[in-house]
């Protein structure tokens, strides 16, 4: 087995999803609740399906770690993470905005991610030390240097309607002081976005890991930087992520530093 290998799967697979997506968009969907507003359609479950079943058939013992299903651990040191379908509250209301996205852990290292955004035919893509691209093109990340000129995205957590660690507080400071902020619905895209120079920075709360994996890489590979809010390293399993073109980092991380975290619950 090489990179190669791997690098031509995690590819082909990616775009295979996407089509599957795309395919689907305007049927019906059956639509079931993982909580109050957190939802799953059987396009999830058939993204995930394709994607697992063509990693096992090239890889059977690698791990896989996927949103949908239990994780998968042969202790391989090689991990597939996979969100199958990121957006899915979009795709399911037919609001054409999602993605797919795939990273290949190695020992512990992000060696390479894919997203993919099937409505623009849109195929992001990085390996470790070699660079993020879209569709071939080598990206890097915006020279935008003041946040109050910066285009930044965010989002909100499912619980946000039960949990005052909801990202309201960041998002008011933040719309103060940058020239804009959006909200995409699609945390694999926003990173990919600023990896191509599209938004110049990024935070969130609550994110899991297959929300985050192919985004890091893309946007460290880009130029850009990748950390938690209060600015320490990022870890998969981070409670909330920062990324920037690297020129606004210490600015956002300042400001969402200053900022009352009100962890308090909402009842309390």
């Amino acid at each position: 087995m090489t990179m190669d290998a791997c690098r031509t799967l995690i590819e082909a697979v990616a775009r295979e999803a996407g089509a599957l997506l795309l395919e689907r968009l305007h049927d019906r969907h059956t639509v079931q609740y993982k909580g109050e507003i957190n939802l799953v359609t059987e396009a999830d479950r058939l993204s995930e399906a394709l994607i697992v079943e063509r990693i096992r058939r090239e890889f059977p013992g690698h791990d896989i770690l996927t949103e949908e299903s239990p994780e998968t651990a042969n202790g391989s040191g090689f991990r597939w993470i996979i969100d199958p379908l990121d957006g899915t509250t979009n795709y399911a209301h037919g609001y054409p905005v999602f993605s797919v996205s795939i990273a290949l852990e190695v020992k512990g290292v992000i060696r390479l991610g894919a997203v993919y955004n099937p409505m623009l035919d849109e195929l992001f893509t990085a390996d470790k030390g070699a660079g993020a691209f879209l569709n071939g093109r080598r990206l890097n990340v915006s020279r935008t240097e003041r946040l109050s000129r910066s285009l930044l995205a965010t989002g909100f957590p499912y619980d946000i309607r039960e949990d005052r660690n909801n990202n309201i507080n960041y998002f008011k400071v933040m719309i103060l002081s940058a020239q804009a902020v959006r909200r995409t619905g699609s945390a694999a895209l926003d990173l990919a976005y600023i990896a191509a120079g599209r938004f110049d920075g990024f935070w969130e709360l609550k994110l899991m890991p297959w929300d985050t994996a192919a985004g890091w890489l893309l946007v460290e590979e880009a130029g850009g930087c990748v950390t938690d809010l209060r600015g320490d390293p990022y870890q998969l399993h981070s409670p909330n992520i920062l990324a920037s073109n690297g020129l606004i980092h210490a600015e956002m991380a300042s400001i969402l530093a200053g900022t009352d975290p009100l962890y308090e619950s909402v009842h309390e």
